[in-house]
Formats: structure tokens, sequence, C-alpha cells
């Protein structure tokens, strides 16, 4: 679908009951004759966004320059020596606190030992810092990212919040959807329904 497609819904949803906080736009979409049992029929990506929706919050695993760049881009740092020290509650609650993980390509390993049960589960297994790279950019585009995961046959996707643009909204949807049919064996043919909703609105179909 094409953005122009999507902009009249957008409005309509924007257009529900005003409440005391900015309400998140979500996109709802419902697959069929799918069989995600098969690995090969899972969805797992990172669609990247036109248009930024939230400041995220990223952990960083690195020491030396590699934490002071990242700190300088904004983003926490978590000493690698924690990892080793930490029990398990403490861990659940520090994978809890953050949205995306990155990490010094040479930790890798012992983020993997230390921590992947945890993240492995939640699909927030770090992204690799490569040699050379510079943290910053990593950061910024993660700050666009919309992580799609298919636990069931209903995908739900954060695409914005009510005080965006409709247009931009529109934008985000379309690339969300475009990102979902690609990785379907038969297209638009497994795809039953798509709604937008604001969290406390009603829904409105998409198509």
């Amino acid at each position: 679908m094409e953005t122009e497609e999507i902009v009249g819904t957008v409005e309509k949803v924007l257009n529900s009951q005003e409440r005391r906080f900015v309400e998140s736009v979500d996109l709802c979409i419902n697959l069929k004759n799918i069989d995600l049992k098969q690995p090969k029929n899972r969805i797992n990506v990172d669609v990247v966004l036109p248009k930024k929706i939230k400041e995220p919050k990223v952990g960083v695993f690195a020491s030396g320059e590699i934490a002071l760049k990242a700190k300088e881009a904004g983003a926490e740092v978590i000493d690698p020596e924690e990892l080793k020290r930490m029990d398990k509650k403490k861990a659940r609650a520090m994978v809890q606190k953050y949205d995306y993980f990155v990490a010094d390509a040479s930790l890798m390993a012992l983020v993997g030992k230390s921590l992947g049960t945890i993240l492995g589960p939640r699909g927030k297994m770090p992204e690799p810092i490569p040699p050379g790279a510079e943290p910053a950019q990593i950061l910024l585009r993660l700050k666009k990212i919309a992580r799609i995961r298919s636990k069931t046959t209903t995908l739900w996707v954060n695409i914005g919040h009510k005080d965006m643009d409709a247009k931009d909204i529109a934008e985000n949807a379309a690339a969300v959807i475009k990102a979902v049919e690609s990785r379907l064996e038969r297209g638009w043919q497994n795809i039953d329904s798509i709604y937008m909703k604001t969290t406390m609105g009603p829904a409105v179909k998409v198509v």
C-alpha cells in the first residue's frame, strides 16, 4: 500500500476522543493461511521507519573509547564487568529497562554467555559494533526502528503517536506493511486484515 491510500484511515484514527496523555498509534496486521510453527514462516525483522516516533532507551555493552563515544551519543553504557557479577534477577530487570542493546563486537561472546537465555526469547540480542564503526550512527538508526516479531498470527506494531502529522504516521504504516508483505510466502494472500488504532481508541480498518 502507498502512503496516500492510508492517510484517510490515519485521520479517522486521530479523530478519536482526547485523553489525558499522548496515545500511541498502533498497526494491527492479521495473518492467515500461515503455519508459524515452521521457522521459515516466522517474521523477525527490524523496519527502519521514515519518521521517528520515540526516543528508545539503548543499553551499550562497552568499555574504553567505544563506551565514551556511546555516552556522548546519548546511550547508557553497561560495564562488561557487571555481567560477570549479575544474578538472574538483576539481569532480567536490566533487560526490561532497555528497548535495544548494542555491544562492542569483542564482547558479544560474553554477552551471549551471560544474558543469551534472557535476551534471546525477548528478541533483544545486541547489535554488534564492528571495529572502527561509530556508535552514534548505529544508535541513530535504532531510534527509527520498529521491531516486528511474529509470535502469533496477529502482529502489533507501534507506528507513531497522536500528536504526529497524519502523513508521517501513514508513511510509517506503509513501510511496516511493505516489510511484512515482502516476508510472507504468498505476500498479500497471507494477510487477512489490517487495522489501526490509538491506545484507547476504536480500531479502524485499513484493508
